[in-house]
């Protein structure tokens, strides 16, 4: 049954597909009849659930004239995603089409009929836009970049070379609205991450799964319930390619699963700009039931099904990234970039590797995989973290499941919580990804400090400040989140380098003066607005409401008012409902004469979230009121379209975590970047950014125990800031302007704009992060890893003889009571090594201030030198140096590994003190 129609055939459950090897994409023709200018993509589709038939569909794809070939790649390639030129020429084929496809150009060629394809063919002004933008994008993909002037910087200069490729996995990837695997913030960053490294020309390849639902489907109850639906993705209607074999026949990776079955998957993959990302797709004919349902839901299903989730995101993902080295020529990465803990399994996999093709034992193996890793933590509470129990681990890596040469027990130790606080019966996702890792990060300053902080239990010995998780601060896609109205503005009035550094906006001559501003900014109120009414109305009706009762949703929000936009996942620590603490306080903004304030509020919460549904449909029953609906609405469905619209067209972006529980939080970048300014707690990254000008901190009541009084706090502050200092700044006018508003938004544009760029925070990933790893990996790769086997040797050497190690004694000459500024000081330490010598280890001296509780703070680090060798592996140590600060001060004394190939002193989490 079914259809045969230009368009794509409409899905009504996850399916079972029998491909041919037909051609993915829109073909060339030379305008020939109907049906020769079809090429039929054969799909026989059996849906999962009550497989009574077998239903045969046909996609029927376009064929387009060779005057429009290009559009075939512009429309696979993402690029369109954030170039708005190319955006414009698929809106000008059918503007309407264009807008109900949600700006799919997939989906809107498909949808053209012949002689609409033969029309534009014979627009002569129309194929030379098609042709200078398809060699636009020619010249964007091979173009040398920020990244080769980099590298040839760093060459002239004999600094190490930059990654030859970098792999980046991550479980959810936003790159578009069009292809839906994303949940919220970590997909939206992971897809800016891509599009900022293709920007910058930086070999980066991305990984992920192809989620045959994505994510859910927000909408409401009549009595303000969220209600989940996954419609099913096609792959044949989204901008991915299939892999395929020389032979046509698609290729295919596989995974051993207990009880001898098998997991098998496709490889899609989504060209990002000039960043290949590979998507791997269960749903399969060579799978059964249960293995082709593995990649049907992102974050659904059991606990089980997340293990089979992560597995093929981690071992599978290592296997799809060979299979595209193998089909492309592209080289194999030396830095693996773990996002999170969910691909973890990823060094499981190349430890096998390794230990399969090099004949590497697992210590070996191992060494040479930490070598070129790196973990990003986006969690700053344990409750975030994946965790499965050590037994599910067991059966999955045990038994007739083992891997020759990884003995289950070495899966185990990677993740299991052996430490104080620690539960050993589970295996944690996000422990296994430090331990594997060479360099750790989290994604804020403040984040990277509660990052330490969580997991400093894995460096016991060592303070919390030493632990070995620095930080990278997130930043945003501009050209995907300015919006065009704006972005064009600056085009018109800056230069290039104005806005990249953001000095444009202060500008004495020709720059964009205030009345022009304040235009631009209403103008991108407005248009929200006008949306907002129109997602109110849909909602409504989805709801169960008649046309005759949705009068009034034509008045709802005014582009006149003060607009504050709060939008994000609904977790509870996230307090979507703290605007709610006091609901008389919150009418009165809403509906004050003289000042009015607007809110338009949006985000999903995982349907296992109870709490989280609870808060939903407790805001949304308060923005049903008769009195407030026209000041206060419910966006359903938050995604990357609504986003488009949402960030630009606010004033004010809304922010009131429970500090320290915000690891970054992107959005009020986004905003920042179209001239709205933040109002919010000082956590993520506003706790680094915040100046004073560019928006308004929202105290916090740290210390306070008591979460409802914590939240009754915080949010009488919330209430004072929009009451006494937002509003009144917002409506106070001089010749019909707010200047001083217009102040912070230049401000915040000037400053905080160039600060919040994805493209600053790749730089830093190459840098900081990704430049070094692959330098460490190059010092352990090579031929038979001999640098990986000497380390590993190292390391058991210094593990077995580390309980011999110790300090026996310290002196010191010069410290008196009436030691002052300037004096000399010397530091003697008497140490004995056992079997290690004096170049395995560091004796060092930890200094500075002490504290009320008498330990030392503000401490720097010393290293004592070898003064002299006694008999017995016992070494004398000293250092002198000068006092050169006041007040009460501290020492200790302490011995830690050294190897030309660790990553810093902490690596091996071993520490001798007195």
């Amino acid at each position: 049954m079914g259809a045969v129609g230009a368009g794509s055939g409409v899905l009504t459950g996850r399916t079972y597909r029998e491909r041919g090897s037909f051609t993915r994409g829109v073909g060339h023709s030379g305008g020939v009849g109907l049906q020769e200018r079809c090429k039929v993509r054969n799909s026989l589709r059996v849906p999962y659930a009550r497989r009574v038939r077998a239903i045969r569909r046909f996609t029927v794809r376009t064929v387009l004239p060779e005057a429009l070939g290009a559009l075939d790649d512009l429309a696979l390639n993402l690029r369109w995603a954030w170039h708005a030129p190319t955006r414009d020429l698929f809106s000008s084929i059918d503007p309407d089409r264009w807008e109900a496809f949600h700006g799919d150009p997939i989906r809107l060629l498909g949808s053209l009929s012949p002689e609409r394809l033969a029309e534009l063919a014979a627009d002569a002004g129309f194929v030379e836009r098609v042709r200078a933008l398809a060699a636009d994008l020619d010249t964007y993909r091979s173009e040398d970049r920020w990244y080769q002037a980099e590298g040839r910087r760093r060459e002239q200069a004999g600094e190490p070379a930059l990654p030859a490729a970098v792999a980046y996995f991550s479980a959810e990837f936003g790159i578009a609205a069009a292809l839906p695997q994303y949940s919220g913030g970590l997909g939206i960053l992971a897809g800016d991450h891509l599009k900022s490294a293709s920007d910058l020309a930086a070999p980066i390849v991305g990984v992920g799964l192809l989620y045959g639902a994505g994510y859910f489907r927000q909408s409401l109850t009549r009595d303000g319930w969220q209600h989940e639906t996954y419609p099913v993705l096609d792959p044949d209607n989204l901008p991915l390619t299939l892999l395929r074999e020389d032979d046509g026949t698609p290729s295919r990776i596989s995974l051993p699963l207990p009880g001898g079955r098998s997991l098998h998957a496709q490889v899609w993959r989504a060209d990002v700009g000039r960043v290949p990302l590979l998507l791997l797709d269960s749903n399969v004919p060579d799978n059964d039931d249960a293995a082709r349902k593995v990649t049907d839901r992102l974050y659904g299903g059991t606990s089980e099904h997340r293990l089979q989730q992560e597995l093929l995101l981690g071992m599978g993902g290592v296997k799809a990234l060979r299979l595209h080295s193998r089909l492309t020529g592209a080289p194999t990465p030396e830095v693996y970039h773990c996002n999170e803990g969910h691909a973890g399994f990823l060094g499981v996999e190349r430890v096998h590797e390794l230990i399969e093709a090099e004949g590497l034992t697992f210590p070996a193996a191992l060494e040479a995989v930490r070598a070129g890793t790196v973990f990003t933590t986006h969690t700053p509470v344990p409750a975030g973290i994946d965790r499965f129990g050590a037994d599910l681990i067991a059966e999955y890596f045990g038994g007739g499941n083992s891997i020759p040469g990884i003995d289950v027990g070495d899966v185990l130790a990677l993740g299991r919580e052996d430490y104080d606080g620690g539960d050993p019966t589970v295996f944690n996702m996000a422990v296994m990804g430090l331990r594997l890792a060479k360099r750790a990060n989290g994604v804020a300053k403040l984040h990277g400090q509660v990052s330490r902080s969580m997991f400093h239990q894995l460096w016991p010995g060592f303070d919390v400040g030493e632990v070995p998780i620095t930080s990278v601060t997130n930043g945003v896609h501009s050209p995907t989140w300015i919006d065009p109205l704006f972005a064009g503005a600056q085009a018109e009035y800056f230069t290039a380098d104005e806005i990249e550094s953001g000095s444009g906006w202060y500008k004495q001559d020709g720059g964009i003066d205030n009345a022009t501003l304040w235009e631009l900014r209403r103008q991108l109120r407005e248009r929200l607005v006008h949306n907002a009414r129109s997602r109110v109305r849909k909602s409504w009706t989805q709801r169960g409401a008649s046309a005759a009762e949705l009068g009034w949703v034509d008045g709802v929000l005014d582009p006149d008012v003060l607009t504050i936009g709060f939008a994000r996942r609904v977790p509870t620590y996230k307090r979507l409902t703290l605007m709610l603490r006091d609901e008389d306080r919150l009418r009165a903004l809403l509906t004050d004469p003289d000042r009015p304030v607007q809110i338009l509020v949006a985000g999903k919460s995982h349907p296992a979230d109870e709490q989280g549904v609870r808060l939903i449909q407790k805001l949304v029953q308060f923005a049903d009121s008769e009195d407030v609906r026209h000041r206060i609405v419910f966006l359903p469905n938050y995604d990357i379209e609504m986003a488009q619209t949402l960030y630009p067209g606010c004033d004010v972006w809304l922010n009131n975590p429970l500090r320290p529980l915000e690891a970054c939080g992107t959005s009020g970048m986004k905003a920042a970047l179209n001239g709205a300014l933040n109002l919010s707690v000082l956590d993520g990254w506003w706790d680094e950014m915040y100046d004073g000008q560019n928006g308004w901190a929202i105290p916090t009541a740290d210390g306070v125990d008591d979460p409802e009084h914590r939240d009754d706090l915080e949010a009488s502050a919330l209430y004072d800031l929009l009451e006494n200092t937002v509003a009144p700044r917002f409506y106070d006018r001089t010749d019909g302007l707010p200047v001083h508003w217009l102040e912070n938004v230049r401000h915040t544009l000037a400053t905080l704009g160039p600060k919040v760029q994805a493209t600053r925070m790749v730089r830093d990933y190459i840098t900081e992060l990704y430049t070094p790893t692959a330098q460490s990996y190059r010092n352990v790769d090579g031929p038979g890893y001999t640098g990986a086997i000497e380390l590993a040797d190292w390391k058991a050497k210094v593990h077995a003889a580390w309980p011999s190690v110790r300090v026996d004694h310290v002196e010191s000459e010069g410290l008196h009571e009436a030691v002052k500024v300037g004096d000399h000081v010397t530091i003697k330490a008497f140490v004995s090594l056992g079997q290690l010598g004096p170049d395995d280890v560091e004796v060092q001296m930890n200094y500075g201030r002490v504290s009320d509780n008498d330990e030392i703070d503000e401490f720097g680090t010393s290293k004592l030198e070898l003064t002299d060798t006694y008999e017995g592996g016992r070494y004398h140590f000293s250092r002198a140096f000068t006092l050169a600060q006041s007040g009460p001060f501290g020492y200790n004394v302490r011995i830690v590994p050294k190897h030309r190939d660790l990553a810093g002193p902490t690596e091996l989490a071993l520490v001798a003190t007195v």
